[in-house]
């Protein structure tokens, strides 16, 4: 995988798709890597130069030292764009990768083209709950929370019949950088935008999971709500939606870029 230097952190990325073509930059949810998009390549790079990349203290990207802030995460991205000259890109990004979109449309709007907000919200839980992730990751790594968010990400159902992806995910979850994970939760934990985004001007699509406990439906619908003309669409999965329900999260997607 190749790497970049980009304001101040090294930064793991692949390009996949036609040169020239619009770009469509995807980004990460916590504790995974730029591999949990694998099921969205192969259809979306035939119509955009798709680029992943690792968010800072994520995968392979450099795990410096936090706590870190959603604005510098997406510094990061505008960092990563300025690197190779791309003036704007359609970005899609789920939960934590969803709240750097909206910093992104917020802070640097003309950036972006269309925006993908999934299982994501502008503020997600509360800092207790983030805090005593914070302490259980310290004090035993990710084998010590990695079962509780498999069983948050994914109903029981998909965890039945679906065992290769289950274990796709753990080992991602497993391999996260453990200083990396913990600063990553700090910002989210200290992000709240729900008043500052209704004043996103681009379009936006929300995805939300009907069973997904960590950003609910409700979370989502008031995400669309605050964005004015923001579409919304819910799909019979829990968290990680673009895995659940892969063919389908695919399809919204491609359906909303290219109308």
């Amino acid at each position: 995988m190749p790497f970049v230097d980009a304001n101040g952190v090294r930064i793991r990325y692949e390009q996949s798709g036609p040169a020239g073509a619009p770009v469509l930059l995807f980004s990460n949810s916590l504790g995974t890597n730029l591999t949990m998009w694998d099921l969205q390549l192969s259809t979306l790079a035939q119509s955009f130069l798709v680029l992943r990349y690792d968010v800072r203290g994520q995968g392979e990207s450099s795990a410096n030292a936090g706590p870190y802030s959603i604005p510098q995460l997406a510094d990061d991205v505008i960092a990563l764009l300025d690197q190779f000259r791309i003036p704007r890109v359609h970005f899609c990004g789920l939960s934590m990768g969803g709240m750097i979109g909206m910093t992104l449309a917020l802070r640097y709007p003309d950036r972006l083209n269309k925006l993908i907000l999934c299982n994501t919200a502008p503020k997600i839980g509360v800092p207790d709950t983030w805090n005593a992730r914070i302490d259980a990751v310290r004090r035993g790594g990710m084998a010590e929370v990695v079962e509780s968010i498999l069983e948050r990400w994914f109903t029981p159902a998909f965890r039945t019949k679906a065992p290769a992806a289950i274990e796709i995910t753990r080992q991602m979850l497993l391999s996260s950088p453990v200083d990396g994970y913990i600063a990553c939760c700090a910002a989210i934990r200290d992000m709240d935008e729900r008043d500052a985004i209704g004043r996103i001007q681009i379009p936006v699509l929300v995805i939300s999971g009907s069973y997904d406990p960590v950003t609910p439906p409700q979370d989502g619908r008031d995400t669309a709500n605050r964005i004015p003309g923001a579409q919304y669409k819910e799909l019979a999965a829990a968290h990680l939606s673009n895995v659940e329900a892969a063919e389908a999260f695919t399809m919204e997607v491609s359906r909303f870029l290219e109308a």
